[in-house]
């Protein structure tokens, strides 16, 4: 694609861009579809995807796009239960011809994206996911358009946009009241899952009570109507509708409080008054919180608990396998080396050991005391 002397693609091809995601736009489902979706446990979801783009360090336009499926196994307690395994990997490496451009990034990767998927729905198609995580945002965007908005509409597939990073629009800032940490305020302790509300949530200085929503919390039969609340999703709970309406009064230093441990999180809600995805806190050894948004039939109620109940890690792991398989091809496709093996880490602890003790043994002789001839006698 020709590029101008600034290096962006023409005007006339951003205008055409934003006219594609205006119509594709239209066709975004922000609600469940699916039974398993209404689940507590997920019951019936027995495949999760994930798809991500590695580029060639140093280069450009070289990338590696993969896709990888898993198997979600019935959850019976705590996603702490739940393991993973890889069923389906495919990694191709290709050439991006469309520019990074911000708000855009969809047309640059999704075509290398739904060809994978296009070509395992004819290859396997017993193995197709039954929902995708994709590294990158869904509403949360520019245009309400995201890339896993614009993969989800174009397979026709459940999506979720779970982002590293916050996406500064509407209002939203990644400042420093956002990203500080501060201790957990009085009051009780936040739930240990999605699924374990309890009947009253305390808010800094602001206390909610709720009723119980008993253990099938955000399905559409429990969703709470409520006047004048904010735009939000159409299967959202009632926890999270009051937890928006107080958003704006309380400011996002205290709003991070309420991630103290895996599972908590806080609407992201904009100056338009929309709710455009959650911040989560994957795990409790990371205190950087993950951004999820939706993509495409999905609530964002479902998307937040299905992230949680992937993250061995901080990342999903749909996505970390498909970020693993990307580099891993792309070592292999430019022959380059790859990460030590344990014998090669021993033999360097070992000879480091051997270097440090020599050391040690020369430096205690240097400071041994010698005899100096007083030259003063000369």
């Amino acid at each position: 694609m020709a590029l101008e002397a600034a290096g962006g693609p023409p005007e006339e091809t951003l205008s055409l861009w934003k006219r594609e995601q205006a119509r594709l736009k239209a066709h975004v489902v922000d609600r469940d579809t699916e039974a398993w979706q209404r689940d507590p446990a997920f019951s019936g979801l027995q495949r999760v995807g994930g798809v991500d783009v590695s580029f060639v360090k140093g280069d450009s336009v070289r990338a590696c796009a993969s896709l990888v499926v898993l198997s979600f196994p019935e959850l019976e307690v705590t996603w702490e239960d739940a393991e993973l395994e890889v069923v389906y990997e495919e990694s191709r490496m290709v050439s991006l011809t469309a520019p990074y451009v911000s708000g855009f990034l969809a047309f640059r990767e999704v075509p290398f994206l739904l060809e994978l998927v296009q070509q395992l729905r004819e290859k396997e198609p017993g193995l197709m996911p039954q929902v995708l995580l994709v590294d990158g945002n869904g509403v949360l965007h520019h245009r309400g358009f995201g890339v896993a908005c614009h993969l989800g509409v174009l397979t026709d597939l459940p999506c979720v946009g779970v982002a590293k990073k916050l996406l500064q629009v509407d209002g939203l800032e990644n400042n420093a009241l956002h990203k500080e940490k501060v201790p957990q305020p009085p009051g009780p302790p936040p739930p240990k899952t999605c699924l374990e509300l309890p009947p009253t949530l305390f808010l800094p200085h602001l206390p909610l009570h709720l009723p119980p929503l008993g253990p099938h919390v955000g399905t559409e039969s429990e969703t709470l109507a409520m006047e004048g609340a904010v735009d939000t999703p159409s299967c959202f709970t009632g926890w999270q509708i009051l937890r928006a309406e107080t958003a704006s009064l309380i400011p996002p230093s205290s709003q991070i409080r309420l991630l103290q441990t895996r599972g908590d999180s806080f609407p992201l809600l904009g100056d338009s008054g929309t709710v455009l995805g959650m911040a989560l806190r994957s795990h409790d050894r990371s205190t950087r919180p993950l951004y999820i948004s939706v993509g495409h039939r999905m609530s964002l109620e479902a998307a937040v608990r299905l992230t949680c109940c992937c993250c061995r890690f901080r990342i999903p792991e749909p996505v970390r396998q498909a970020d693993i398989s990307s580099r891993e091809h792309i070592r292999k496709s430019l022959g380059l080396p790859g990460p030590p093996t344990l014998s090669t880490l021993l033999n360097v602890a070992v000879r480091a050991h051997v270097l440090v003790s020599f050391l040690i043994e020369r430096g205690g002789e240097s400071t041994r005391p010698r005899l100096v001839p007083d030259r003063t006698r000369w």
